[in-house]
């Protein structure tokens, strides 16, 4: 060990980010329902797009990406020279906080978060501020209550990860209206395509309204495009311009680009996934709930379990019996709190089955 290279001492408090299992003892085809992936893969169209990128692999991507960014523009209706790619939404919520954040700012997040955001933060040197929740859900007057005069950025999901819910557009709006116009808001929505209620609002009206908010989004979900990392932001010009000084170069690659310009013109797919997860839900979370497990009514495509709420029950016990059945979750809080992303009918049921032998086993 060399006692002479010293990492920035942010560094040190910042733990690194664990992706969902995909394995599990010696099984080779486990039930992989840890990360949210889509349940219906992607579209045929992204898939053909993403072949017929081979003959080009030897040339650097369209750093405009002016076809991506023209496809997003015409689907949202939006303006096509406020948005920018990215090598996942996630690339562009760090390049964010390294525009923003400064050492002792403090960013704002919810109790339940996008668990690399914490991470940026910390590495700009920032303080993270954890506002509470209600009812699982994102409570905007806490986040309000939160802000003080180091406050520099808030983050929230929206739907929330892990819990599945969602805030309405009336608290949004509050929520904008109230920050002070030199606090960065980002409204994540990463599940927002799977969300058919009247009252959500993804964000996009207040970036058009507002010069301080910023909507991000990703192909990694309902697109089922994670394995190639692209996503996008919606945001004011002079916050566009500065993420990218800071983006590097053709960081959105071509073959991600070209699948996510050909899924995003295959609404269809969207609309037979965003199906499939709504008539999911609605088998499951009555199933779970007769079970007696409290599980929230999520809008996303995960469902998020209270194992404790039957006596007895655990998330370390609970993991174990349904990785014996060949089924991976993901543990959301210590002893607890399991994730479990829907998965197809088959998969639906053998975690329905496998629940109902964790409960029987709880007496």
């Amino acid at each position: 060990m060399n006692d002479n290279l010293e990492a920035r001492p942010t560094i040190s408090d910042i733990e690194p980010y664990q992706p969902g299992k995909s394995k599990s003892g010696n099984q080779t085809s486990p039930m992989k329902l840890s990360s949210n992936e889509s349940a219906l893969g992607c579209s045929d169209a992204a898939r053909k797009a993403f072949i017929d990128c081979q003959e080009a692999l030897y040339r650097y991507p369209d750093d405009s990406q002016i076809e991506m960014r023209t496809a997003i523009a015409e689907i949202h209706q939006l303006p096509v020279e406020q948005i920018v790619c990215g090598n996942g939404s996630e690339e562009l919520i760090g390049l964010i906080n390294r525009c923003y954040v400064r050492e002792e700012d403090e960013v704002i997040l919810t109790q339940n978060h996008f668990v690399m955001c914490p991470i940026y933060a910390k590495g700009q040197g920032a303080k993270v501020i954890l506002a509470a929740e209600h009812d699982d859900t994102v409570d905007v007057d806490a986040i309000l209550s939160a802000i003080t005069n180091r406050t520099r950025l808030i983050c929230i999901a929206n739907p929330n990860n892990p819990t599945g819910t969602y805030v309405a557009d009336a608290q949004i709006r509050k929520l904008v209206e109230s920050v002070p116009n030199h606090i960065l808001v980002v409204l994540d929505g990463a599940y927002a395509e799977y969300v058919d209620a009247r009252d959500y609002n993804a964000g996009a009206e207040y970036v058009a309204r507002f010069e301080n908010v910023v909507m991000t989004r990703t192909l990694s979900k309902i697109y089922g495009l994670a394995g190639l990392r692209i996503g996008w932001a919606y945001a004011p010009q002079a916050v566009l311009t500065n993420i990218n000084k800071l983006r590097t170069p053709f960081n959105a690659n071509s073959a991600a680009m070209a699948a996510a310009t050909a899924a995003l013109r295959d609404q269809s797919f969207v609309a037979r996934a965003r199906s499939h997860n709504k008539d999911a839900l609605a088998m499951l979370l009555p199933a779970i709930r007769d079970m007696g497990f409290r599980v929230t009514q999520s809008v996303a495509n995960f469902y998020f379990i209270d194992v404790s709420s039957v006596v007895g029950g655990n998330t370390e016990n609970a993991i174990t019996l349904l990785e014996q059945q060949g089924i991976i979750p993901r543990p959301a809080t210590a002893d607890k709190h399991l994730r479990i992303t829907v998965g197809t009918k088959e998969e639906n049921q053998a975690v329905l089955d496998a629940l109902g032998t964790y409960r029987r086993s709880l007496g």
